[in-house]
């Protein structure tokens, strides 16, 4: 039975239609007037510093597969993995599914630089492991500076939980450091193996990784309105649990899902505010991407046929 290739796909639909539904309730009384109005409310600072955050993010997310060729011992051009890269995550951003997603991408891609498919299959787990602890890095600081964050999601105060999960979370980043430290065996699976990245890509991927994240909330962070903003920081850790829950739940772009729970998360901001500073971010971390991605992946397909034909 082909059901499992269904799946996700229904799962990722049902989501969207269910935060669609939860969206619309949580919006009722709010026209598309005044989200407009508060859209162009966005001084042109905001704009500014939301598409340089935007920039910031998506060359951020180049340094993966940067540091997964490093880690494979893999030389491509610089540009090529740029490019790649930022095709990968533009499209699989907007798709959903983006592991399984940006793994048919960058096959496709690297494959005419000569990488099998096993280097590939190494490269984006390397790019996926990144982001996981990334992730686990920002939400362990999150949790100990901000621990009532999760307060905003529960309505009720957990600040010991959530202070002992970020304590927790932190060490976990730190035994892996440790494990690339003391140089650990590498992972065999019959003839494959999976080695422990160097000191110098743990490095790496400690700090590429959460600039990342850094500049995709500061994207939201610069378009929310300056009354009731909670900080940089608390929205880091909102934009954080938003967007776990919507890479998780496998809708395409989140979309729906990523809104609701923001919105839960700063439910003591004016919903209008934090409305339009969330089509500020899809602007320029979705949408604007795609458009170019989609360009960058007609001009390879193009240059492919044009040299097999040639």
């Amino acid at each position: 039975m082909n059901w499992r290739r269904y799946f996700w796909p229904v799962i990722g639909i049902a989501a969207v239609a269910f935060s669609l539904w939860l969206l619309i309730h949580e919006l009722r009384g709010i026209s598309l007037n005044d989200v407009w109005a508060g859209i162009a409310a966005i001084p042109p600072r905001g704009w500014v510093l939301a598409a340089l955050s935007s920039v910031i993010a998506y060359a951020s997310l180049a340094g993966y597969d940067h540091i997964a060729l490093l880690h494979i011992g893999k030389k491509v051009s610089w540009l090529f993995v740029t490019l790649c890269s930022f095709t990968t995550y533009a499209v699989s951003h907007n798709i959903g599914g983006s592991v399984f997603s940006g793994a048919v991408i960058r096959y496709r891609a690297y494959a005419t630089r000569g990488l099998t498919g096993q280097e590939v299959g190494v490269l984006v787990a390397i790019c996926w492991f990144t982001f996981i602890l990334s992730s686990v890095l920002l939400g362990g600081l999150v949790l100990l500076l901000e621990p009532q964050i999760i307060d905003r999601f529960t309505g009720a105060p957990h600040h010991g939980a959530a202070f002992a999960a970020g304590f927790a979370m932190l060490i976990l980043v730190g035994a892996y450091a440790f494990g690339s430290w003391l140089r650990l065996r590498p992972l065999k699976i019959g003839s494959f193996q999976l080695h422990y990245p160097a000191l110098p890509i743990v490095a790496r991927q400690l700090l590429v990784g959460p600039v990342e994240l850094l500049a995709a909330a500061a994207i939201i962070y610069f378009a929310l309105p300056e009354a009731g903003n909670p900080g940089y920081f608390v929205v880091l850790g909102v934009f954080m649990v938003s967007f776990s829950i919507g890479l998780l739940s496998h809708a395409p772009g989140a979309l729906g899902v990523f809104e609701v729970v923001f919105l839960t998360g700063l439910s003591d901001m004016d919903p209008v505010g934090v409305l339009a500073a969330l089509l500020v971010f899809r602007l320029f971390y979705l949408i604007i991407p795609l458009l170019i991605g989609l360009c960058v992946v007609l001009y390879f397909e193009h240059s492919q046929y044009s040299r097999g034909k040639s």
